[in-house]
């Protein structure tokens, strides 16, 4: 495995991911759902300007990329697995906006330093995605059974999200929480964006935005546990599997801030998500016997995606109508 793509491609994002926040971003403040628009459409044309750099990369080995013993040799075949890929796990980031949505308002953190924590949380998630993934793939390239523990993971998984409940930020619960806690000290109160701070006795301490950092990074993991099994339906090309997830998390601080407002709105989506869940961990265990193509792969999962949306955009179209006096 060429190592010069990954460090190059991390560079890339490191690079962007600070132009956004000391650029960009500086100064704290408030976005508004039109800007947020603006960055999601960013970030998804990047991600496609990068699916194309893919298919020429693996059509001509650039940087050595498709060359190794388990990466893609076709550049067609490479870009729509990576693009299946992105939509896999873009699909099933939108949950975690509702967990956000959760975390800030039980926390209530000012609008203007939301954009901060959710830089620091998503350059965080990177990190540990990217571990996970890395031993992901080690699994299945060393054994071939692990391709049905993973399938058989997402099918449960699709049933535990399909009959719980709303969740609920338990604080206290959370292990993350209780260690900081336990180790250090919490101020009473917020400390603009500050994560650390001193007391009054001249100890050092956390702050609550600190804790709503670790919250935030624990609810990913949890999130990538689920999520990170489902691209491996699609291919076990680490460089594909990795950049796909990278792409499809960096948007997720814009968008975001823009459903923020409209997340009520998507009452259906969650039943998307557990379809999709289902249908990927059912390919996953198929896929040495009966493979599914994965262009009529794209197709499913996008025609499941765009029934959650429209189903719940027609209801709420309904309540509005019904609202409305004579």
């Amino acid at each position: 495995m060429a190592l010069l793509p990954w460090f190059l491609f991390i560079l890339l994002i490191l690079a962007l991911l600070f132009l956004d926040l000391g650029v960009f971003h500086k100064q704290n403040k408030v976005i508004a759902a039109k800007e947020a628009l603006l960055w999601t459409m960013f970030w998804v044309v990047l991600a496609l300007l990068f699916n194309i750099f893919i298919f020429y990369a693996y059509s001509h080995n650039w940087l050595g990329i498709g060359l190794g013993e388990h990466a893609l040799k076709s550049g067609k075949d490479a870009a729509l697995k990576f693009f299946t890929g992105y939509i896999i796990e873009k699909s099933l980031s939108l949950d975690n906006i509702f967990v956000i949505a959760m975390i800030f308002s039980y926390f209530k953190v000012e609008g203007k330093y939301q954009h901060r924590v959710l830089f620091w949380g998503i350059l965080g998630a990177l990190v540990m995605r990217g571990a996970m993934i890395l031993a992901g793939t080690a699994l299945i390239q060393t054994f071939d059974w692990m391709i049905y523990v993973f399938g058989g993971f997402l099918i449960l998984t699709a049933g535990k999200m399909l009959f719980s409940g709303d969740e609920e930020i338990e604080p206290e619960k959370n292990f993350l929480i209780r260690a900081a806690r336990k180790f250090f000290p919490v101020s009473p109160k917020f400390e603009g964006e500050k994560f650390f701070t001193v007391l009054d006795d001249g100890r050092k301490a956390v702050t609550p935005m600190f804790l709503v950092l670790l919250i935030i990074e624990s609810t990913d993991l949890l999130f990538a546990v689920d999520s990170i099994p489902a691209i491996f339906a699609v291919t076990t090309d680490p460089f594909i599997v990795f950049t796909s997830n990278v792409f499809a998390i960096l948007g997720l601080r814009s968008l975001y801030f823009a459903l923020a407002a409209m997340i009520d709105q998507f009452r259906y989506l969650k039943l998307s998500l557990v379809a999709v869940l289902a249908y990927v961990g059912v390919k996953m265990i198929l896929s040495h016997h009966y493979p599914i193509p994965t262009g009529l792969s794209l197709g499913i999962i996008a025609g499941i995606l765009c029934a959650g949306v429209a189903a719940s955009l027609l209801a709420s179209r309904r309540e509005e109508k019904a609202r409305r006096p004579a």
